[in-house]
């Protein structure tokens, strides 16, 4: 039936499917491209459109993929071959044979409510009709083939190339490069660090307060038959650290990382309005986007100005529930972007939210304990928020993704209600225009003499102490990247015993710069 009094070309998501797989054995027959197709027809099946799902499918003009980790990282590197344009697989699967516009998106997590952003100011203008977003990880089966021996069959090749989109520079300067600072794991430590000194609060007391916080969220995963970690780990449980829940890098346990070894896949469907209408897909299936925004924070890392902060996330939240009309009061349901304990922490900090909220954090669970399927993981976010506000009519839902080191932000707020009059949104150049124009930090590459640590990680390699990274201030105010000796006994201080502001010696090698504490 058609939607009255709604502007025919109103984006609206119609349709979301996700799959969690912990128990299948490796197969040649389900290859990522395959697996991915495997959510996006339950997406089709989820819109119930009276025309049915195949005529859904074939309305598909644009097929996007969230790249896939083995694509993204040499960290996930896999053997099994690859499709060389995996949404043209993926939309050869579905006989989505109407679909002109095949993308493999860059690196990031906040790609998927970029898409999403993005598709509904194309669908608002006249620009597309029907759009699948999706993605997929099956880096558990990966792995699991490797550690069995198995050789699996991956391969298409479709034919063409995919476009690319998102931002294509990589996520650290030729400085953190320099120092072999390039890894997730080992920057969000740093950031945490910062954290916890603009806190004022000990090492001991902030590792209790990333468990209360990262407790709230697997007891989510405890209820979620879609988490891939049911465990419901409290909070003492996250804060001790032992053999099953050692350091991976100082202050993180096992426990608080994002967990990326999982086989998860989901897909969401956007249309017009009007195509809706036409396909007759029930109004109790709509989810309309009411509030978004996109910006990018100071790219490099050792350039912000505050570690501990993220002009974009301010930005984009208020940007975002500005849009909708609504305050954060308003909303229902939140999922906070969750890889590590900092990016909630700030991201609470910048919204206004407090991390006990009654509301919650997470409607998944979070990527600790839901799953972390690599740059995919808010495709997820976005479908289990489409089920919450389906559940709960006239509320609203908020979504907020970060791609690379706290660097770029997307933030979505989704409703029943159908918007009002023509969607449009603010141009993001301006909100990312106010971000630039911001305060900066000099990075000396070259730093040599006094210095005092701003803030700094131990990473490990098993259960042993054996390496740092510092980031460090000069006494001119200059931001300096260094490592630190790795001598077990100065390792081990540096975890025992707090090193915020502690004085040292920075010296330049040809290898890079290092510090020792004094």
């Amino acid at each position: 039936m058609p939607s009255k009094a709604i502007d025919p070309r109103t984006p609206v998501l119609v349709g979301c499917g996700q799959i969690t797989d912990t128990q299948s054995a490796p197969s040649s027959a389900r290859s990522p491209s395959a697996f991915v197709a495997e959510a996006a027809r339950l997406a089709l099946a989820d819109a119930r459109p009276s025309a049915g799902a195949q005529a859904l499918a074939s309305r598909l003009e644009s097929v996007s993929v969230m790249r896939y980790f083995s694509d993204s990282s040499p960290r996930f590197v896999q053997p099994h071959g690859r499709s060389s344009n995996p949404p043209k697989t993926v939309a050869r699967l579905l006989g989505a044979a109407a679909a002109r516009e095949f993308v493999y998106t860059e690196v990031g997590g906040n790609m998927p409510q970029y898409l999403v952003n993005e598709n509904a100011e194309r669908i608002a203008r006249g620009e597309l009709d029907a759009a699948l977003i999706a993605g997929g990880e099956l880096l558990r089966s990966a792995q699991l083939a490797q550690r069995q021996g198995l050789t699996l069959d991956w391969r298409d090749d479709p034919g063409g190339e995919p476009m690319s989109k998102g931002d294509t520079r990589l996520g650290w300067s030729e400085e953190e490069a320099r120092h072999n600072l390039r890894a997730a794991i080992w920057m969000y430590p740093l950031l945490e660090n910062a954290v916890r000194g603009d806190r004022g609060a000990t090492p001991e007391e902030h590792l209790r307060s990333m468990a209360r916080l990262f407790a709230r969220f697997a007891a989510v995963a405890r209820d979620n038959p879609l988490a891939t970690r049911r465990e419901g780990y409290d909070a003492q449980t996250l804060a001790r650290i032992d053999a099953k829940n050692r350091y991976i890098a100082w202050p993180y346990p096992r426990l608080m990382n994002s967990n990326a070894f999982v086989d998860q896949s989901s897909a969401l469907i956007m249309t017009s309005s009007a195509l809706a209408d036409e396909l007759g897909i029930p109004q109790d299936r709509r989810v309309y986007l009411h509030g978004c925004a996109d910006a990018a924070d100071i790219w490099t890392v050792t350039e912000r100005a505050e570690l501990h902060r993220s002009p974009a996330i301010r930005g984009c939240s208020k940007l975002a529930l500005s849009m909708a009309g609504i305050g954060l009061a308003d909303v229902a349901a939140f999922d906070i972007y969750s890889c590590f304990p900092s990016a909630v922490e700030v991201a609470c900090r910048e919204t206004g939210l407090a991390e006990d909220d009654p509301r919650g954090l997470t409607v998944t669970g979070g990527l600790p304990y839901f799953g972390g399927p690599g740059n995919n993981y808010v495709t997820h976010s976005i479908a289990q928020m489409m089920d919450t506000v389906r559940a709960r009519p006239g509320s609203y839902g908020m979504v907020t993704a970060n791609g690379s080191y706290l660097t770029k932000h997307s933030a979505g707020i989704y409703s029943t209600l159908p918007n009002q009059g023509r969607w449009e949104r603010e141009d993001p150049d301006r909100l990312q225009a106010e971000i630039d124009a911001g305060p900066s930090v000099r990075v000396e590459t070259a730093p040599q003499g006094p210095a005092v640590i701003e803030t700094y990680t131990i990473t490990y390699t098993g259960e042993t102490p054996s390496g740092g990274f510092v980031f460090g201030r000069l006494p001119d105010g200059a931001r300096f990247v260094a490592t630190v000796p790795a001598e077990p006994g100065l390792l081990a201080r540096m975890v025992s015993q707090d090193q915020l502001g502690r004085p040292g010696t920075v010296s330049a090698t040809a290898k890079g710069n290092v510090f020792t504490p004094a």
